[in-house]
């Protein structure tokens, strides 16, 4: 995690909501072709670092990049962000794909896909709609194109969001507990797409409590917890053997 060119990199973030701390130091960075999962409690700082990371919310202090394009340094009084066009530059870098699928409801299938590429990156409709067909059949979702969201399930809704993130070629896609709102079984299709695109090397940063998942997948776990990251390291190692009383509290279930 500490190679002179990530892909992502995240120093010494701080963010806060009125008097609550809600990230405290954190500090992190992912290398390309690597899977970063981030583990811990609800109300550890998981989801607003995210939020932080794809520029739904801004840092109060910290420092962030994609590759050789900064999006916020810190002057020493708190974090300063770039230019309108810095941000445009920096959001081309990333994808990302909520818990619940934020699909355009009254578009079908086809058009969710296509909308951004057509009207952001001025892509011809012709090569928007041949790109969205053939991620739709690596989602399993062949046929499905004339759909609207309302007619799918949840499982195949996510991934359509997760079709709709690859078609802007994204370097990084960060997922919010992708499965959080599914069943298990729908779960299961899911979290299949998620490992296919690693087999792949696609960079990912994944918000999730699946832990048997973190373990195989990603490359590198975080724990979070009470805004700080307590623990670290190959995910194997964090998930088999935590080193931590509170990591290993959590991954029994004693999650107060």
């Amino acid at each position: 995690m500490t190679d002179a060119n990530p892909l992502v990199s995240l120093r010494h973030a701080r963010k806060s909501f009125g008097q609550t701390e809600v990230l405290k130091d954190i500090s992190l960075t992912v290398q390309p072709g690597e899977v970063l999962a981030i583990i811990g409690p609800s109300g550890g700082g998981k989801s607003t670092l995210l939020r932080c990371c794809t520029l739904l919310e801004t840092l109060d202090g910290g420092s962030l990049a994609f590759a050789d394009c900064p999006v916020c340094t810190d002057d020493g009084s708190g974090s300063v962000y770039g230019s309108k066009a810095d941000l445009v530059r920096a959001r081309r870098h990333f994808g990302l794909v909520f818990q619940n699928f934020n699909l355009f409801p009254h578009y079908t299938v086809l058009r969710n896909l296509i909308d951004a590429p057509i009207t952001v990156q001025k892509m011809p409709r012709e090569q928007a709609e041949a790109k969205a067909v053939a991620l739709l059949d690596k989602m399993g979702l062949a046929g499905r194109e004339s759909m609207v969201p309302c007619e799918l399930s949840g499982g195949q809704q996510q991934r359509v969001a997760i079709a709709r993130a690859l078609m802007l070629d994204p370097d990084v896609l960060f997922f919010d507990e992708p499965t959080s709102a599914l069943d298990p079984e729908l779960t299961k299709g899911v979290l299949k797409v998620i490992r296919d695109l690693a087999e792949e090397s696609m960079t990912m940063v994944i918000v999730t409590h699946e832990m048997r998942f973190a373990r195989d997948v990603a490359d590198h776990v975080i724990f979070m917890d009470g805004g700080v990251i307590v623990e670290e390291g190959p995910a194997a190692a964090v998930i088999d053997d935590p080193q931590h009383d509170r990591t290993r509290a959590f991954l029994r279930g004693d999650d107060a």
